[in-house]
Formats: C-alpha cells, structure tokens, sequence
C-alpha cells in the first residue's frame, strides 16, 4: 500500500478473493452464447468470443515469466540486483491479475456498448502496425510524462510508492499498482486500440498482440536477469532508443529518479533523464555467471499439485504452507503432464536461493513424487538422481548437501553413505540432519516428562531418540514386541529404560510415519503428539495438541525467503536443511548419512548460536 492511500487506491473486487473472476462470467457467457446462436455469419463478433480464451492466455504468459525469472534469479545468471525478496513483497504484489480481470470487463463492456465498432475482422496487416506506432509514438510519450508526474511527491505518497515498495522486482511486480493508477495507463494504452478503432483498421490480431506486447516487455522490464544480447545493439544502434532492456528499468526501482520510460528509451534520452550507468549495470549484468552455492538442500516433489508450490510455481500458493485447493481441479490437464513427464525426465533442478550470512544457499528438487519413492522399482532411479545430484553439487564448489524429505529414509541415505566410501575424491559432505532432527524433538517435551509413549515407523531418527531418551532417565513406551526388540537390537543397553506397557494412559506420545486413526482414538485427552516422522500425522483430535514435524524458527539474518517449505510456516526450515546449513556454518568436516550419527548435544548448541530457534506447540 502507498504510504498515503489516496482516492480510489483499492481495487473494487478486493474483498472478493479468487471469487473476482466471478466477474468475467457474465461477459464470457453473453459472448459465447451470441457467437454460437447468430445465424448470419457476418454479424457474429468473433472478437468478443475470443476474449476469454485470450485473458486465459495472459495468465499463462505471466506466470510462465514469473517461474522462468525465479528460475533464472535463483541459479544467478546474468541477475541484476542481489537484494531479497520476502513474504511482505509477495503478499502486497498477490493482486498482479485485477489487471487482467480489468482488461476483460473493459473488452467486454466495449464490445457491448460499441457493438458495430468492434465486431472487427480477423486480420489488418495495416491496421495492426499503426496500432504498434501509435504505441510508440504518443502513448509512450504520454506516459513518459506521466510516469514523472507521478513521482511528484504528492502523487507518489498517494499511489505510485505502491509500486516501488519492490526494489528486487519480479514479473508479477510489473502492474502491481493502485485502482486509480492503472485506470490511468489504461487510459494512454486504449489510444492505439481505440484511434484503429475509429479509423476503421482495428483487427482482432492487432489488438491481441499489442496487449500481448505490452505484456512482454512489461514483464521483460521486470524479470531481474539481463539477456537482451549485446550484439543486437551493435547491428541495429538505434535500438536502444526504441527499446529498453531488464537491466535499464531495474535502475529505475533501485535508483527512483531516472529511466521513466515505459518501454521506449528515446524520452529518457532527449529529457536527460537517463541513468548515468545504465550501460555498465547492462554489461555487467551480461557478464555475470551463475553462482556457485556453499549449501545445496536436496528435495523432491509430494503430491501431484505440489508443483504448483514449488517457489517457481504460483506465488499466492508458494508462499504458504502447503494445502489442496479446489481450484487445482481444473488444472488437472497440466498437473498430469507435469506427472508423466518425472516418469520419462529426470534431473534435480533449482527451485530456490537464499544467503545466510555469507554461505550462499540453494535448494534443489527431484522430479519424483512420494508415490514413486515408495515404489520399489523407482528406487534404483530415484537413487541414481540422488548421487548425480551430489556429483553436480560437489563440481559446482558445495561444501554441504542436506537431503530433505524422502531422501532421508534409510534406503536412500544408506545408498548415499555406500556411495560417498566409494568415491573418496568428493570433497562435499552430505547430512540427513537425524541428530538435530532428535534434538528438536528431545526439546520439545515437557521438562517434567517421566514417561514418553512412541509409536510410528521405527527409523534411524527413531532409534537416536530412543538412546538418548533412555541415557536421560526417560522411559520409553512401545506397545509392539517387535518394536521393542528393534529398538534393543540398535543398543541393548536401552532394556532398563524400555517398557512394554498394555495401556495408552501416557500424555505425550512421540510418532513416527504410520501412525493412525485408531491409535490416535485410544489416546487419553490432552495428550501432546510430537512428530519425528518425515510427514506430519493427519490431525484428528481436537482434544489434544500437535507439534510441527522436527522443523526451527529461521533467524533474521536468513535472507530471500519468501516461499513456505512444504507444509510449514513461513520462515521455519525443516531439521534436514537447518543442519546443513549449520554444518556449513560451523565448518564441520563429516557427513551424516545412512548409519553415521552426529552429536545431538553439539548440533542444537550450534543451532542456537546461530540464531534458529525452537517453534511452540499448537493445539
């Protein structure tokens, strides 16, 4: 929000949430419903038919620049400006698409109201370019004016502060603006459609691809990566007059009082407004290589829709702990090609950068969803991606690779432990973070706990936690004879400590995967359940309290979050990628994999110096 709301500064949908594209029905329903039941074929308006399917299509080419500028920003090629982006930057630009609803309720009333005029043919190879050079000649100059008109301190405080909130801009920073600001560029960029329209040349290509180029370069302008190439100057020079590069309005953001061109640099050129290193930001930007990360935290996709809260998917979804949407339904078409093609591709890919103090941090995704990793013909190819990945990680300069989720079972990580004794000349260590993971948990009971009831999967993490239960005094309830001789198997010194009780009377239960409903049932009320599973249990009881799966509050000085990691809150890490970040930190020159424990003591210690800190319990 500006720093002086002033009129007509909210959208009028905005209490509407997602239900604002309710809005566009009526339009999409009265065009399609005319085109299909006119019977004289010249009086059908194709124009408005197409109105949908083409907002449709914006969408899709917004968020197509938005994943590939993530994507680009977070490998570090070719990247503008360094700073962060955080939660606040990615909740105040969640309105990018009112826009585009506006754009559809503008078309729609137009083609209603001027029903002649814009029930226009297919194509104007004419019409189609003076709408072009209309654009570039009076529009853009128009807003040039404008666009320092609104950097006039009264209009700035009142609407365009708005916009510049955002130093670090991504693709979706491009029209997040005020109502009344947009109803004002709206105003300069309806001159070309509306000047064909009256002169006769209007055509439905002509319209379609000027908005569509404005789109472009808008997003172009703000995608934070340079890649207009250098020699596409040296053949055309007055180029750069007629268009502007990435790197030329990012100066705009980060400077303020220089570069006001929408996308035509001539106005900035002859009114001497032009930044004085706007050509050194652009080669530098050109030269830059992609970074070379100190931590590398190895995920992997859960279920189907999971892409879409993938820090590269959608940012409204991203930026949240993970839940199903309804809406996700009718992405379904996407959601199963995405799913077919882990099965045929596959090599882990960045998703995310963030930098803790100096250690440049990355996290990496596996193309595999949970169903095939407990698939045990997609073990050996899960397992394959695992050890490339550490291959790749360990050539690019990583010090630590912390394995998240499901690469952190024991067929797995064993793999890997087998895999690092065979090829000694890797210098990257890899964690599973199993002993911080126990340590969470291990702080996370009650200091007047006597007695602690586990139940779950018995793991590695399962096993730790036990041993150090026990050498605390702390009895250790399993209901499972087998479990229980699991568990004295790993260390037969635990018998003292280890009961096979026949009763649920015990409040604070420790869970594993695999916990159920039923189990869940038979505990008394108020029990606390703390996971030390992977995934968290479903809650069922509300009766009793559930604590997060092992996971730390991130400190301040961890930068560029502004995406949730799986079903946590925002700015807490799981215990996996917090060790491999304190690993880092701490210069600690050993992995922890497969069957290798690390001290649990050292590694909280460690994790408190370092500013992470413990989450509560939450009923």
């Amino acid at each position: 929000m500006a720093s002086k709301p002033g009129i007509l500064s909210d959208w009028p949908w905005q209490s509407m949430g997602n239900f604002k594209y309710g809005l566009l029905v009526p339009g999409a329903i009265y065009s399609t419903y005319s085109f299909i039941t006119c019977k004289a074929e010249n009086e059908r308006n194709l124009f408005m038919f197409l109105i949908f399917p083409f907002l449709v299509f914006r969408l899709v080419h917004y968020q197509l620049w938005i994943s590939y500028s993530r994507y680009r920003t977070a490998k570090g090629k070719n990247r503008i400006v360094d700073k962060s982006i955080d939660f606040d930057q990615v909740d105040r630009e969640r309105s990018w698409d009112d826009q585009i609803i506006l754009n559809g309720l503008l078309f729609y009333g137009a083609g209603i109201v001027l029903k002649d005029q814009f029930n226009m043919p297919f194509f104007k190879a004419d019409g189609t370019l003076i709408i072009l050079l209309l654009h570039w000649g009076p529009a853009e100059f128009l807003y040039y004016w404008l666009h320092r008109a609104l950097h006039h301190h009264y209009f700035y405080a009142r609407y365009h502060s708005h916009h510049h909130s955002s130093i670090v801009t991504e693709p979706n920073t491009s029209f997040v603006h005020p109502f009344a600001e947009v109803l004002s560029y709206y105003g300069l960029l309806l001159i070309p459609t509306l000047t064909s329209v009256y002169i006769g040349k209007a055509n439905i290509v002509g319209v379609f691809t000027y908005v569509t180029v404005i789109d472009f370069l808008n997003n172009m302008g703000h995608c934070n990566f340079e890649f207009i190439p250098k020699w596409a100057f040296t053949i055309f020079p007055p180029l750069k007059y007629i268009v502007y590069t990435p790197s030329f309005h990012s100066l705009h953001h980060t400077q303020f009082r220089t570069n006001y061109t929408l996308f035509c640099p001539l106005y900035d050129y002859i009114y001497g407004t032009v930044d004085k290193s706007t050509d050194t930001v652009y080669e530098t930007a050109l030269k830059r290589e992609a970074e070379s990360p100190d931590v590398v935290h190895l995920t992997h996709l859960t279920t189907p829709d999971s892409i879409y809260h993938l820090p590269l998917g959608f940012p409204s979804l991203s930026s949240k702990p993970q839940t199903s949407k309804w809406y996700l339904l009718f992405m379904w078409p996407v959601t199963l090609w995405s799913v077919l093609l882990t099965w045929i591709f596959g090599h882990a890919f960045i998703s995310e950068r963030n930098t803790f103090k100096k250690l440049k941090l990355q996290a990496w995704v596996v193309p595999k969803y949970n169903m095939q990793y407990f698939s045990k013909w997609q073990r050996e190819t899960i397992s394959k991606l695992i050890r490339e990945a550490i291959e790749d990680a360990d050539k690019k300069g990583a010090k630590v690779l912390s394995l998240g989720l499901l690469n952190q079972r024991e067929e797995f990580s064993g793999n890997v432990e087998l895999y690092i004794k065979k090829n000694p000349h890797l210098k990257i260590k890899v964690v599973d973070g199993s002993s911080l993971a126990a340590a969470i948990v291990l702080n996370s009971i009650p200091k007047e706990t006597t007695q602690v009831l586990l139940r779950g999967r018995i793991s590695k993490d399962a096993c730790i936690l036990v041993q150090a239960l026990c050498q605390k005094g702390i009895k250790v309830l399993t209901l499972q004879e087998d479990e229980y001789k699991k568990l004295l198997k790993y260390d037969n010194k635990l018998e003292s400590n280890l009961v096979l009780p026949k009763r649920y009377d015990v409040k604070v239960w420790l869970v594993g995967d695999g916990l159920t409903e039923k189990e869940q049932s038979q505990a008394p009320k108020g029990t606390l359940f703390i996971p030390f599973s992977i995934f968290p249990p479903k809650k069922v009881r509300k009766d009793c309290y559930y604590h997060t799966t092992p996971a730390m509050e991130a400190p301040k000085s961890l930068e560029n979050m502004h995406s949730c990691e799986d079903w946590l809150p925002r700015r807490v890490m799981s215990a996996s990628r917090v060790a491999g970040i304190i690993h880092a930190s701490e210069g600690w020159d050993v992995n922890e994999c497969g069957g290798t424990i690390f001290s649990i003591d050292k590694v909280w210690e460690a994790s408190l110096e370092n500013g992470f800190r413990p989450l509560s319990t939450s009923a």
